[in-house]
């Protein structure tokens, strides 16, 4: 299914309604989260898997060090702050 959808502004964001067929044939209903991602020149919208769980542990696993992020410094105390 194809659609021809206008952009609209929604608050300082851009948004577009997903018409009924669509959403039905994808099983998108109001308040369910999607994931939102570039590829090239297109714009991906997915559906996110139902009934995620997330462990700290499990996710904590995933870090490698591919993957894990640099310090940051932020300098020294300027305020009160307790580091």
């Amino acid at each position: 299914m194809e659609a021809r959808i206008k952009i609209q502004k929604w608050g300082n964001d851009l948004g577009i309604n997903i018409p009924t067929v669509i959403a039905k044939g994808l099983s998108l209903k109001e308040g369910i989260y999607v994931n939102v991602h570039e590829n090239g020149s297109r714009i991906i919208i997915e559906p996110t898997k139902a009934n995620v769980s997330y462990c700290l542990n499990d996710m904590l696993c995933e870090i490698t060090e591919d993957n894990i992020h640099h310090c940051i410094e932020t300098g020294t105390p300027i305020g009160n702050e307790i580091w």
